[in-house]
């Protein structure tokens, strides 16, 4: 599971009788108490009095006496109806904006300051806060649920029996806020009895935001989904939030949930206590010792970015080695060990982190003095997200960035794999609207099961753009619709006082299995649970399926195909030159004869505060000169190089499959080939990477390939 990942790919053990709180064979009965309040409070008037109450509840459940920056004028928007965009940076208090009106609520139709009856049967409706990360979700419902507020979160984590308990809560009216993922939109039966809340949908909060926008440093495809799940349960309002919004992701924000201009709320970037600073390594191996002298010279709580996992991994047993306190944390770690890493820092156990991008995310930590980038970051935004994690208790704050020429080629591997080629990507679209339906749902559509895994490893396709392609089908061309997805693979094992056996784990496929049996595979999938949660036996699921309502009649000609190939793959291609953009303006931002800070804040649409031409304490303010990065080599095509790999790969019908073999670029189809393995496999990094694709295609050309052909 990633770091950056809510875990939350399904619902696969409550059906949709069991979801739905009060849908409409359930509360027909009571049909007088459903409705759908007015989006607006009772009267313009009433401003000073739910701003009155906005600031007892900061009070009397969060211990603040005053709002700060932009987010008393956030939440008043909210309160009186509106959609709002929240543009803080990180540790500048998003959270209360979205938490405090959702508490609110209740009180001010109590108050007679909304169109409701103060006293009601339908209750006072929730507030749902969408988000990417697990840890985060719990964590805040945690610290919600101390201080007495009624908030849970449904995430794949969650028992059955805890997700009952969830929708009973919600059912009778007593919880205030809901977390749960993006990917939770998916199921359908979630969606549809979030349309029967008694009380309605108060708010939707979108965290980190910027994932909606395609041209964001982060961008989600099931984040595309929000805006129409919002219509879709006539939430009455909208409020969404990023620490990382530059102008054009901004407007499409706006754009996807209806945000006047004069509803965004943003707080500058800068931060006056944080010192920016950089310098230029000649060669990777001299980093190690660069940063051990940083360290020596700066003392407390410090977190150290690196770029991969094996990295973090070293670098810390290295530091440890030498005496240091320090720990390190990825994606790859379990749960427990990135839990333990993550309260031992916390707590001052630890006083460095070798972490790769995730680590500090929802980390409020105020006393962290040192920022460290042992590489370049990716973008601009993430660079200012991970600084904005240092002093945020007011004090002097160090951050140092390595600049290494030895590290683009790394940044740009990660940019060049998300790009199929057009065979690849001709061929799994192919497969996907060739698919046999599986079954039919009540309303006589047909339904697809595609393994986002297996449709990867067959054509080659990443999994970061094979969701984004499959999601763009979806809305962009409105040919399928994700749903329910489900586990394929259900494993158990027998627990040791009911049965003893030597084959310990036993395992069952759900689908063939019911299929087989004449059964419901809710059935099975629910008794399997059941025995779980009684401590019969101990279950453990894989294989995730991916469902898919069919919208439209799906293309089958190969002209159809192709025509909706080049639109994706033109949007593919824009979105590759817009990442390598992005990485390229990190650098810049650096090298220019330009003050570190006031160049952050202008990236994101701002300026200094006061009209400051400059911070005064980045490494161009203190020594008036840009730092000089040495200019890339050019070198022609070593064709000897190129021969090596025609000659260890035989591959002649994707040059960009070779290319990716020359710079070092791994995907399902080079692991599958054992090339990863080769002695050619990135020897070619220090190439052009445009240059080694043009002699590839010159090659399979001549083998006879054809670039529109189909791939094999």
């Amino acid at each position: 599971m990633s770091d950056y990942s809510s875990g939350d790919d399904l619902l696969d053990d409550v059906d949709a009788d069991e979801l739905l709180l009060a849908g409409p064979k359930r509360v027909n009965a009571a049909a007088g108490d459903v409705q759908q309040p007015s989006k607006r409070v009772k009267n313009e008037s009433s401003y000073k009095q739910y701003d009155d109450i906005a600031r007892s509840i900061l009070k009397r459940d969060f211990g603040y006496d005053d709002f700060r920056h932009e987010q008393a004028a956030a939440i008043r928007a909210i309160l009186r109806g509106d959609n709002a965009l929240v543009v803080f940076p990180t540790g500048a208090g998003k959270s209360l904006c979205y938490q405090i009106p959702g508490i609110a609520f209740g009180e001010l139709d109590a108050a007679g300051l909304t169109d409701r009856q103060s006293k009601t049967s339908i209750g006072s409706g929730i507030t749902i806060v969408v988000s990417p990360l697990i840890a985060l979700m719990k964590d805040q419902v945690d610290a919600l649920q101390r201080r007495g507020i009624s908030a849970a979160c449904l995430d794949s984590t969650k028992t059955y029996d805890e997700q009952k308990r969830t929708n009973n809560s919600i059912r009778e009216g007593r919880l205030r806020i809901l977390y749960c993922a993006p990917e939770r939109l998916n199921n359908e039966a979630f969606v549809e009895s979030m349309k029967f809340v008694p009380g309605g949908i108060r708010l939707v909060a979108v965290d980190e935001a910027h994932c909606i926008s395609e041209w964001g440093h982060s961008f989600r495809p099931d984040y595309l989904k929000v805006a129409r799940f919002v219509n879709e349960i006539k939430a009455e309002r909208v409020i969404c939030l990023t620490a990382t919004a530059t102008p054009r992701v901004a407007e499409d924000v706006r754009r996807a949930f209806d945000i006047g201009e004069f509803n965004v709320f943003r707080t500058s970037t800068y931060r006056p206590n944080l010192q920016l600073h950089a310098e230029v390594i000649g060669i990777g191996d001299d980093k190690f010792p660069r940063m051990l002298k940083f360290l020596k010279d700066h003392s407390g709580p410090t977190l150290v970015y690196v770029t991969v996992q094996k990295q973090a991994e070293g670098i810390a047993d290295d530091l440890s080695k030498l005496g240091y306190s320090v720990a390190c944390f990825h994606a790859g770690l379990s749960t427990e060990q990135k839990t333990q890493t993550q309260e031992a820092f916390m707590a001052g156990r630890v006083r460095i982190v070798v972490a790769t991008i995730a680590f500090g995310m929802g980390i409020d930590k105020a006393d962290i003095r040192n920022i460290l980038h042992y590489d370049i970051s990716s973008t601009i935004e993430e660079y200012s997200q991970q600084v904005g994690r240092a002093g945020r208790d007011g004090k002097p704050s160090f951050c140092m960035l390595y600049i290494c020429r030895d590290d683009f080629w790394l940044r740009e591997n990660f940019i060049r794999g998300d790009l199929p080629s057009r065979q690849s990507l001709q061929r799994l679209l192919e497969d996907v609207f060739l698919h046999e339906p599986t079954a039919k749902l009540p309303d006589g559509s047909d339904v697809i099961r595609l393994s986002q895994l297996a449709l990867g490893k067959k054509h080659d396709v990443r999994a970061s753009p094979l969701a984004i392609i499959l999601a763009t089908i979806e809305l962009r061309f409105g040919l399928i619709r994700a749903i329910t997805p489900e586990y394929s693979i259900y494993q158990f094992e027998v627990g040791p006082n009911h049965y003893t056996a030597k084959r310990k784990w036993h395992k069952i496929d759900v689908h063939t299995a019911a299929v087989d049996n004449g059964l419901l595979r809710a059935d099975i999938v629910r008794k399997l649970n059941e025995f779980n949660d009684r401590g019969l036996i101990q279950v453990k699921a894989s294989g995730v399926v991916n469902r898919y309502k069919i919208l439209k009649a799906l293309p089958k000609t190969a002209k159809e195909v192709g025509e909706i190939t080049d639109k994706l793959l033109t949007e593919m291609e824009d979105r590759e030159a817009d990442a390598m953009k992005r990485f390229e303006a990190v650098s810049d931002l650096l090298t220019d004869s330009q003050c570190f800070a006031r160049a952050l804040t202008k990236y994101f649409g701002m300026e200094l505060p006061n009209g400051k031409p400059k911070c005064g304490h980045c490494t161009y303010c203190l020594t008036g000169k840009p730092v000089r990065l040495p200019s890339k080599p050019q070198r022609p095509v070593n064709m000897k190089g190129i021969y090596d790999i025609l000659v260890a790969c035989k591959v002649r019908d994707d040059p960009r499959f070779l290319a990716r073999v020359a710079f070092g670029i791994k995907s399902p189809r080079v692991t599958a080939l054992k090339l990863d393995n080769s002695p050619v496999f990135g020897s070619m990094q220090d190439h052009e990477f445009e240059s080694l694709l043009r002699e590839f295609t010159k090659a399979c050309e001549s083998a006879g390939f054809k670039p529109n052909e189909k791939f094999s």
